[in-house]
């Protein structure tokens, strides 16, 4: 059984905290039983590790997000790079050509879909388990999970129930109708009828996705796939396949299954009212503050609000409004002010522009001890380092300097450059930018040793 994760997401229902780049998936913000914080995307991860799965998955997200997913899993996870988005169909096309193509998998193989942002317990993911036994008994082309619903939502799908049956202990349902989300009083109905929520986890066999991908005209060789990737319109997996199947069964899942993917539902989730720096009154009750900010927030006499703040902007909303957020930043294309990557984090500190043109980007760099960057170039930007702290080495063109706290470094345009931390280091990169419209980063190598890597005079 294979496990394919899809990860994305726009990364406006959580702002100013998620971005485009730092998605809803990767905040730390989930209380762990050790005390600490972890993001969903690695809350699922260990979820699956737990139940032995995590060596048998892959994730597919969007390139612009690779550098954080690896720095949220690790490398023990394949990643799976879209070059554009383009819907959950082709994600799950995409792997299926990976699969198929790449790691030779057999058609009968079972393939188990998963979005990286589900908030379940390890109950949930030993039900994965019974995916091969019930999709063998029922014979059905996709079997899928339903959670039993707690409340009559308008935020989920349903999954309309017909008869029943079981194998090896395991109930499963016909699948009578699929609803999209409905108004509350269609949910209540729903719910009337044994409606299940859908959850967006299905599986099927491996054949059933490349047969699917066949009669759309879609290529099942992966390197083929991913070259006509940017001429593929944009499909919704439950559009383009599952509304359609003939015959799907689901797996009733009476357990904590939640969508955190907006304010008020993620607050209950939340160790304590207070994260970051500040404080909220006693007459404030219901209000909760995250604050990513050096500067305190503090909240006096304001109930029921949440209060975000980060390096891309701030939120004061009411906990049931604030997810009128994404509207509000439709058709609003900001760069992201912070983003982490594989190596540490880049945050934005300030951005101008001269009178003559040259964009002017200010940001803090934080690399962690043992990390790289790449080898890359920019073709038109001049750059100046200014170390904070730590110690470490760059190189320039093909030749190998040490670096320290107090250094300054110049590095020209054109110049091939990479930085590596022998303990954390922190730097200020100022960033002169000649030509801001023309595509200005080309990387040489992403290894720091063995073969290709840019330890090898590359100058």
């Amino acid at each position: 059984m294979q496990i394919v994760l899809l990860s994305g997401g726009s990364g406006k229902r959580l702002w100013p905290l998620s971005n485009e780049i730092r998605s809803k998936a990767f905040l730390r913000l989930l209380p762990t039983e050790a005390g600490g914080m972890e993001s969903m995307i690695e809350r699922v991860c260990r979820g699956l590790e737990e139940v032995d799965l995590l060596d048998s998955s892959c994730i597919v997200t969007h390139r612009s997000q690779v550098e954080i997913t690896r720095k949220s899993v690790g490398a023990q996870v394949p990643l799976l790079a879209e070059p554009q988005k383009r819907g959950t169909f082709t994600a799950v096309a995409l792997a299926a050509s990976y699969l198929h193509s790449v790691k030779g998998m057999d058609s009968k193989e079972i393939v188990v879909v998963i979005p990286v942002d589900s908030y379940v317990e390890t109950s949930f993911f030993k039900q994965l388990h019974q995916f091969p036994s019930v999709l063998a008994e029922s014979q059905a082309d996709i079997a899928l999970i339903g959670v039993l619903p707690e409340f009559p939502s308008t935020q989920f799908g349903y999954i309309l129930p017909g008869e029943g049956s079981g194998v090896g202990g395991t109930s499963f349902l016909n699948v009578k109708q699929f609803a999209e989300k409905p108004n509350e009083s269609t949910a209540a109905e729903f719910i009337s009828q044994g409606g299940l929520w859908n959850c967006g986890v299905f599986s099927c066999s491996l054949g059933y996705l490349l047969s699917s991908m066949v009669e759309r005209d879609l290529p099942v060789d992966y390197m083929e796939f991913m070259e006509h990737y940017d001429q593929l319109p944009e499909r919704s997996f439950d559009y383009e396949v599952l509304e359609h199947t003939r015959r799907a069964v689901v797996i009733p899942y009476i357990g904590v299954w939640a969508d955190i993917g907006s304010w008020d539902a993620l607050v209950p989730h939340l160790q304590g009212r207070v994260i970051g720096s500040g404080s909220i009154s006693e007459d404030s009750k219901g209000t909760h503050l995250i604050n990513e900010l050096s500067c305190p927030v503090h909240i006096i006499g304001a109930p029921g609000l949440i209060v975000a703040s980060g390096p891309d902007g701030i939120l004061v909303a009411g906990i049931e409004q604030a997810k009128r957020i994404k509207q509000k930043l439709e058709g609003h294309a900001a760069k992201p002010m912070i983003e982490e990557k594989r190596w540490g984090t880049s945050r934005i500190l300030d951005f101008s522009r001269t009178a003559a043109g040259i964009e002017v980007t200010t940001s803090k760099i934080t690399i962690l001890a043992g990390e790289h960057t790449s080898y890359h170039f920019h073709r038109h930007t001049k750059e100046v380092w200014s170390f904070l702290s730590g110690n470490g080495e760059y190189r320039m063109n093909g030749h190998l300097h040490a670096v320290a706290a107090g250094d300054t470094v110049t590095v020209p345009a054109g110049t091939k450059h990479g930085l590596r931390a022998i303990t954390a280091l922190e730097l200020i990169i100022i960033e002169l930018l000649e030509f801001p419209e023309v595509d200005d980063y080309v990387r040489v190598s992403a290894e720091w040793e063995g073969e290709g890597s840019f330890l090898d005079d590359l100058g």
